[in-house]
């Protein structure tokens, strides 16, 4: 069953590995980004080239936000850009298919120019410019967005990048002489150039690779909650004795305030984060001290984006293949009758099977110890549709809330999937209400919810759960057992 980038362009891992390249599925997004901290801070001349480069781009946008109100379609032109969908990348568990960057982060990108950035260029505390900026203080820009438009921003030099090693090592039935869009902007013309390439080709379109080094997952090295969770580290390095000072008294201020409200002696988690929310929108010059705190531990954020593609690479590349074994020995799902319900139960029923009699669960342990994250089991569940007559989208969001699948055959047909881990405190209240909703909006009455546990604690939670709100034994939720300890082969894992 061919799922990676070198299965089909029949290309030896080794050659992607030794090109610095990450082995890509093309079945499914997987959950790694581009950060440009590493772009920033790396040793290689070409990546702090580009990092130059996408700021130039935002110094320009800030020129042209100065002389006047743009028109809708400068906007367009210039701040919008389609998700490139090309580098299989990203935050979608099914297929390669992603919003870009709309009208949202473009009015929020042309209205924080000024706000964010009114030192652009010019810094005196930072060592340079970060478009992170935006996230740290403009609302409804996330992760996503940043390394969309950094994606965008770098889009000519991934296609050259992409394009010697195809030049190098694919066969010619394998590639094609593309048009790309938007592949590098002319100053003079102030407009976006296409480029032609020759590129990596497949289903009536091209691939892209990235590099490893400058890949990342989970978060950015510089994101609004390290921001929050790191507050205390800030005040201590701001210099001018006034501000930080009154950064001081403002955070103990209002700590208390928060703490008294909810008649609790210790401040949690969640009011710290907020009494830090509230001074960095008290004091906002705040945020360039902790941009130079991050910029002084760079070698971390190599380091740690390092180790994280790496374990990437070790689950999605080396072990997800055992999955694709099985698939490929599981004939039943394409001469599957019935309905969408019956369709998907099938497939779940599978994945339940592979994790709890096989050896599917070694899939959630690294050196012994339990990666839980939904994203897992769900990229595990996308790769078992394959060769459907089913659709299957992901995150489908009708105005109440995303659900992570809706499989479909036309618009009489829906069945709704969800997974959960057994440690999400919201567990009881998406069993008895969020599922309900979910269904309601997407006009169906057919839904499945799946529950990951890893503990005989976790399996006894949620039965307790089930229980209190009356759904025991309830044919559409599944619990999947990803113990360790419990199964045969558990020494090795």
């Amino acid at each position: 069953m061919n799922i990676y980038f070198s299965d089909f362009f029949n290309v030896s891992p080794e050659a992607l590995e030794d090109y610095g390249a990450f082995n890509i599925s093309l079945l499914a997004d997987l959950p790694l980004f581009i950060d440009p901290f590493l772009l920033f801070n790396s040793d290689k001349i070409e990546y702090r080239s580009l990092h130059d480069e996408m700021i130039s781009y935002l110094s320009f946008l800030r020129e042209k936000a100065v002389v006047g109100g743009l028109s809708a379609g400068l906007i367009g032109a210039w701040y919008r850009f389609p998700e490139i969908k090309q580098t299989w990348l990203g935050f979608s568990a099914s297929g390669n298919r992603g919003s870009g960057l709309g009208s949202e982060f473009a009015t929020a990108l042309h209205r924080n120019l000024h706000k964010i950035f009114t030192d652009f260029g010019t810094e005196r505390v930072t060592k340079g410019s970060h478009l992170e900026k935006l996230c740290l203080i403009g609302d409804g820009v996330g992760k996503d967005n940043i390394s969309d438009f950094t994606t965008n921003l770098i889009h000519g030099y991934l296609l050259d990048y992409t394009q010697d090693f195809t030049k190098t090592h694919l066969r010619e039935e394998f590639r094609c002489q593309v048009r790309a869009p938007k592949a590098r902007f002319n100053y003079t013309t102030e407009t976006w150039e296409h480029g032609n390439y020759d590129l990596p080709y497949i289903n009536g379109d091209y691939v892209l690779l990235t590099p490893k080094d400058m890949l990342t997952k989970d978060d950015a090295w510089i994101n609004k909650l390290d921001l929050f969770d790191h507050f205390n580290l800030i005040p201590p390095a701001i210099p001018d004795d006034q501000l930080r000072a009154q950064v001081n008294n403002y955070f103990l201020k209002v700590m208390p305030r928060r703490a008294k409200e909810k008649q609790d002696d210790e401040p949690t988690k969640k009011d710290r984060r907020e009494a830090a929310a509230m001074t960095i929108r008290e004091f906002p010059q705040i945020i360039d001290y902790y941009i130079r705190y991050k910029e002084e531990h760079g070698d971390e954020a190599e380091n740690i984006s390092a180790w994280k593609v790496a374990e990437s690479k070790r689950l999605y590349g080396e072990q997800f293949s055992q999955l694709s074994a099985a698939l490929a020995q599981h004939t039943n799902f394409y001469g599957l009758k019935g309905d969408t319900y019956e369709e998907a139960l099938e497939r779940v029923a599978f994945l339940k099977d592979e994790i709890e009699n096989k050896d599917g669960y070694r899939l959630f342990y690294y050196k012994g110890e339990p990666i839980e994250r939904e994203e897992d089991i769900q990229i595990l569940y996308r790769l078992t549709w394959r060769a459907t007559p089913s659709d299957l989208n992901r995150e489908v969001n009708n105005g109440r809330g995303p659900v992570d699948f809706k499989v479909s055959r036309g618009s009489k047909d829906k069945t709704l999937v969800e997974f959960k881990l057994a440690k999400n405190s919201q567990l009881k209240r998406n069993l008895e209400k969020q599922v309900k909703i979910y269904e309601d909006a997407n006009n169906t009455k057919k839904s499945i919810k799946v529950i990951l546990y890893f503990s005989m604690e976790q399996r006894n939670r949620v039965l307790k759960i089930m229980d209190e709100i009356g759904i025991s034994d309830h044919k559409d939720i599944v619990l999947i057992d990803a113990r360790r300890d419990n199964k045969p082969s558990a020494s090795t894992a």
